[in-house]
C-alpha cells in the first residue's frame, strides 16, 4: 500500500498524485509541490489516501511543505505579473504581425519561467518574438500552441444549455467525440446545433452514448419486416428512448401504428425483400403478442371506504360478506333490523307471511329382506265431540300430523266386521 494525496494546479484541471512524506493534508489546503518545472503551488483535492502499489506510477514526486502565508503572497504577486505580461505580449505580437491569438500567461511559483499559451490555424515562426520577450522580462520564455478545446477550458464560459462548460468545470481530460454519436442518438446533423462554443462537437454527446448503443442492439432497424398484434408490416420509425416503433401495416399502409418493442416479432431485420414462402399467422396468433395491462375495476363509494378501513385494520375485508354493493346492501339491512326491530324492504316481509313447511320425513331402510308392512288406513271422518280422541268444545283442532308411527300390537280394524 502507498499513501498519496491528490493535487490540482488549476481550477477544474487534472488531478495529480504526490507523496505526502508523512504530513497530514486536508482537502482545500494550499501545498508546495516539486514538479518537473520546479516548485509549484497547488491545491489539495484529495487528502491522505492508501492505494495499491499498482495504482500509481512510481516514483512519486514528494510534497515540499504546506503553503504558508508568505507562499500565498508570492502567488498573488505572480497573478499580477501575469496580467502585465499578457498586455506586453499582445503588443509584441501586433508589432511582429504574427497570425496568432494569445490565450493565457502563466508564471511558475519561483518566477523564473513564463509560459505563453496561444492558438493559431497554422504554424507560426515566433523566434523573433521570443527574443523580444526575454529581453523585457529577463526570464525563461516558452510559447505553447494549444487547440480550441483547450482554449475554451482555460477561458471558461456558458454553454447552450445555460451551464458552465463541462471542460472547465469537472472534465479532467477531453473525451473523443465523433459525428457517429450524433447519428446514433438521432440528432440533427446541423453543425451549429451539435457544436459547442469552441466550434467542436459537444462533449456531452459522449455521456449517453453507451445507453443508446445498448438500445440500438435491442431495437429493430428501420424498414424491418415484423409481426404485430394487428397484422404484419414494415417499420418506418424507431424511438430509442421510448423503445417504440411506427409500423406501416399491409392492410392499412396509410396510417402507421405505434407498438412497443415487446409487442413485435421481427421476421426480417433491416432492408430487404419479403422472405420467400412466408405466410402471415392467423389474427388469433398475432393477438397474443399484445401487451396486456391490468386495469382495476371501478369501485363504489362504499367499497372504497371498506377497502380503506380494511387496510387500516379497522374493519374486516368486504369479500367475506359478499363485497361490493351487494355486501353493502346486506350490511345496511342488518343494521336497520337491529335498530328498529322491523323488517326493512319487501323481500323480508314476504318471507314472514309464508309459514315454514315441515321437511319430509326420512325413510329408514328395512332391517331385513322382508317386504315392509302396509301402513294402517286412516279413518275418513274425524271423531265427534265427546268421543275418545276428539277435541273438547271451544278449542281449535290441532293440525293433524302427516306422519304417524305404527302402534305396536294394534291391528288395523276391519270396518265391515
Amino acid at each position: 500500500m502507498t499513501e498519496i494525496i491528490g493535487v490540482r494546479f488549476k481550477s477544474g484541471g487534472k488531478q495529480y498524485y504526490f507523496d505526502p512524506k508523512g504530513q497530514q493534508v486536508e482537502p482545500g489546503q494550499g501545498v508546495i509541490i516539486e514538479t518537473s518545472r520546479g516548485l509549484e503551488y497547488g491545491e489539495c483535492a484529495q487528502g491522505n489516501t492508501m492505494v495499491e502499489d499498482e495504482a500509481v506510477v512510481q516514483p512519486l514526486r514528494s510534497l515540499v511543505r504546506i503553503a504558508t502565508q508568505k507562499d500565498l503572497d508570492t502567488v498573488a504577486k505572480n497573478r499580477e505579473k501575469e496580467k502585465k505580461a499578457f498586455t506586453i505580449c499582445q503588443d509584441k505580437i501586433a508589432a511582429h504581425g504574427l497570425d496568432m491569438k494569445l490565450v493565457e500567461v502563466e508564471y511558475n511559483f519561483e518566477g523564473s519561467k513564463i509560459l505563453f499559451f496561444f492558438t493559431s490555424e497554422g504554424r507560426v515562426d515566433f523566434r523573433a518574438l521570443v527574443k523580444d520577450l526575454a529581453g523585457v522580462f529577463h526570464a525563461r520564455i516558452e510559447l505553447r500552441q494549444i487547440g480550441v478545446r483547450d482554449e475554451a477550458k482555460m477561458l471558461g464560459g456558458l454553454g447552450i444549455c445555460g451551464r458552465p462548460f463541462c471542460c472547465a468545470g469537472f472534465l479532467d481530460e477531453f473525451q473523443p467525440v465523433s459525428i457517429k454519436m450524433a447519428k446514433t442518438q438521432n440528432l440533427s446533423l446541423n453543425p451549429t446545433k451539435i457544436s459547442g462554443t469552441c466550434g467542436r462537437l459537444m462533449c456531452c454527446l459522449k455521456y449517453e452514448q453507451e445507453a443508446y448503443e445498448d438500445a440500438v442492439r435491442r431495437m429493430p432497424k428501420n424498414e424491418s419486416f415484423v409481426e404485430t398484434p394487428e397484422g404484419v408490416g414494415t417499420i418506418s420509425q424507431v424511438n430509442l428512448l421510448k423503445e417504440t416503433v411506427q409500423v406501416r401495416l399491409e392492410d392499412q399502409p396509410e396510417t402507421p401504428k405505434c407498438f412497443h418493442n415487446c409487442e413485435i416479432c421481427v421476421v426480417r431485420n433491416g432492408k430487404g425483400k419479403r422472405p420467400e414462402g412466408y405466410v402471415a399467422p392467423p389474427p388469433e396468433e398475432l393477438a397474443k403478442l399484445r401487451k396486456v395491462t391490468p386495469v382495476e375495476e371501478p369501485r363504489s363509494l362504499a367499497g372504497s371506504l371498506d377497502a380503506a378501513l380494511t387496510s387500516l385494520g379497522m374493519a374486516e375485508p368486504a369479500a367475506e360478506e359478499g363485497g361490493g354493493e351487494a355486501g353493502a346492501g346486506r350490511r345496511r339491512r342488518s343494521r336497520s333490523r337491529r335498530g328498529s326491530g322491523k323488517p326493512s324492504g319487501e323481500a323480508p316481509a314476504a318471507e314472514q307471511q309464508q309459514p315454514k313447511q315441515p321437511a319430509p320425513p326420512k325413510q329408514r331402510p328395512p332391517k331385513s329382506d322382508k317386504p315392509p308392512k302396509p301402513a294402517p288406513q286412516q279413518q275418513a271422518a274425524p271423531p265427534q265431540q265427546g268421543e275418545q280422541g276428539g277435541a273438547p268444545a271451544g278449542e281449535k283442532k290441532r293440525p293433524r300430523r302427516r306422519y304417524h308411527r305404527k302402534p305396536k300390537g294394534d291391528k288395523p280394524q276391519n270396518p265391515e266386521a
